[in-house]
């Protein structure tokens, strides 16, 4: 039950940044424990807190589309595992139905018990994104899946942890055997790693636990639980009061938006709210069907989505929790891309979808103009099966890439940004080059890609690389047909564009006396692709723009044709250049 008193604000405000204390020492454990480029230099996970119950307490600036559904995967293993859960136990999961996002992203949840009471207090969890879980492609991202077992293991439950003892015989079973029995996949191909990295999420989830007790040991556990449900109580207030100013501002309490992905398919949204509860209604009916391909998006990333925009629209410092959901009631069509089916692929649906669900709930508000609306998902690597069916070891690499933010009506949108739901960082060149056979030629700002408007959109990046031995590379992407739109007037921003330079060789047939002058060709591969790159090969990434707010007036339109950005060339390709520039 929740405390009827009021709560001390000053002591709320304490209470708030020591949960998010504790989610961001989880945060630091993870990060230094870990040993994959993902997790520790792309910071490609999540830490939080979670009440017995299972809702959202608090969490960390980690990742919005992880912070809001993980709340779905604890309640899930709540309800398999119900009150028979013991000190010592460490649950593992990554599906979509069981509460996932996709598969990468595995979940590790911990129940923390009140020393005296032996009752459940608290989960700890965190939700790491693993560079390879197998599939049928290095990097366990495949543009062209079109169910879920092309995408790698799929972990509904497993006490990876019991007792105390860690289960590697029955991690192997998951990661390695099971996933490598569907024709054409292979089991994860590098599990030392991944294994690592699962112990690092475990080692962070018991940081958690030691600093819970601690302040429990200093408050009180009756104390530290009011004070829980008061963050939520905030929070909830928090929306209702932002919800009645949107009204206020819009004149109206009906609020609609649409968008497309690349494919055509509508997301749809209509808002009603309830201006006297502060309460509202939101409706993706009209959202098109469930895809052959993998852009389907589970109902936690929808949810995710939704709490992330609310929480970003909120002008106050508090924790993202689970109170910012209670207010709203989300419907969401069955059969639909946000209600897919069991066994639909969603690799793409938590990186792409979720961007342009969150886009079309900012417009609805008209809050900002769209950002970029993708997140340009490479992955390459090597491995599969022999012609005997046997795995073959290898290695994958993932990274997302930057792009450019919409712009609002006070703001210009921001350059080369890793937009909204996926807050990670992308792989700093020099790692990147001394741990993989590739090579970074550019990596920089995509000039005039922005929207233009009175508040202009972020520019997006050009991203260069050539790989330096035979592999497998794929890229994952949207908003390479569709621009991300302008509000208010404002300009729309750039595509995004996807090229594969290819040397010309005399065994594929394409290096002809003709020909042989070129070098090189040009092919656009479009925003899904696979191919199989040859030693020297070059793929360039060009990821789109933001959204202007605004029109340009006159004067401002010829001032911004004057402006002329300069690049200077970087990194280690410029440095091998100037140093044999200087004999």
């Amino acid at each position: 039950m929740a405390p009827t008193n009021k709560p001390d604000p000053i002591i709320l405000t304490l209470f708030a940044n020591r949960f998010m204390s504790v989610a961001e020492a989880m945060g630091r454990s993870l990060q230094q424990t870990s040993i994959s480029t993902n997790i520790k230099e792309r910071l490609d996970f999540s830490c939080a807190l979670f009440a017995p119950d299972g809702d959202l307490v608090a969490n960390a600036p980690f990742i919005p589309i992880h912070l809001g559904s993980m709340s779905f995967a604890v309640k899930y293993q709540m309800k398999l595992y119900g009150k028979t859960l013991k000190e010592g136990d460490v649950l593992m999961t990554n599906s979509p139905h069981a509460g996932g996002s996709h598969l990468p992203d595995i979940t590790i949840i911990t129940p923390v018990f009140d020393a005296k009471s032996k009752e459940i207090i608290f989960f700890t969890a965190s939700r790491g994104h693993h560079a390879d879980i197998g599939g049928i492609l290095p990097g366990s991202m495949p543009p062209t899946s079109v169910n879920i077992f092309e995408e790698g293991a799929e972990i509904v439950s497993f006490k990876i942890v019991d007792g105390g003892i860690f289960d590697r015989k029955g991690l192997v079973e998951y990661m390695v055997d099971k996933p490598s029995q569907y024709p054409g996949s292979s089991g994860c191909r590098n599990i030392r790693d991944v294994e690592s990295d699962l112990k690092a999420q475990i080692a962070a989830n018991h940081k958690g636990i030691q600093l819970i007790h601690a302040i429990v040991e200093d408050y009180g556990l009756t104390t530290v639980q009011e004070y829980m449900y008061h963050i939520r109580a905030n929070a909830e207030a928090s929306v209702r009061n932002l919800l009645r100013d949107v009204v206020k501002r819009a004149g109206s309490t009906s609020l609609s938006a649409v968008d497309y992905l690349d494919d055509g398919s509508p997301i749809q949204l209509k808002v009603d709210i309830n201006e006297s509860e502060g309460s509202a209604v939101l409706d993706f009916a009209g959202t098109g069907c469930e895809v052959r391909g993998n852009l389907n998006a589970p109902i936690s990333v929808v949810h995710s989505a939704v709490i992330y925009c609310m929480r970003s629209m909120l002008d106050l410092d508090i924790p993202l929790n689970a109170g910012c959901l209670v207010p709203l009631e989300i419907k969401i069509p069955p059969k639909s891309l946000l209600a897919p089916s069991r066994t639909a692929a969603v690799c793409g649906g938590n990186v792409l979808t979720s961007q342009r669900i969150v886009d079309v709930v900012l417009k609805a508000f008209n809050a900002c103009a769209a950002s970029q609306g993708c997140t340009n998902n490479l992955t390459f690597g090597t491995g599969g099966k022999d012609k005997d069916g046997n795995n073959i070891a290898g290695w994958g690499y993932y990274e997302t890439i930057a792009g450019g933010s919409g712009a609002g009506p006070s703001w210009h949108g921001t350059d080369g940004v890793h937009t909204h739901i996926t807050n990670t960082r992308i792989g700093d060149v020099e790692i990147l080059e001394r741990r993989y056979p590739v090579l970074v030629h550019q990596f920089g700002l995509r000039e005039g890609s922005g929207g233009k408007g009175k508040f202009r959109g972020g520019e997006g990046v050009v991203r260069e690389l050539e790989v330096l031995e035979p592999m497998q590379v794929s890229i994952l992407s949207e908003r390479r047909t569709r621009q991300p739109y302008g509000l208010e007037g404002g300009g729309s921003g750039a595509l995004g564009r996807n090229t594969w330079v290819k040397r010309l060789r005399k065994e594929d047939g394409d290096l002809t006396p003709e020909t042989e002058a070129l070098g090189t060709r040009d092919i656009n591969i479009g925003g899904k692709a696979t191919v199989w790159m040859g030693k020297g090969d070059r793929l360039v990434i060009e990821t789109p723009g933001g959204g202007a707010w605004g029109a340009l007036e006159a004067e401002a339109q010829a001032e911004e044709a004057k402006h002329v950005k300069v690049w200077e060339p970087r990194g280690s390709l410029a440095e091998r250049a100037a140093a044999q520039a200087a004999f």
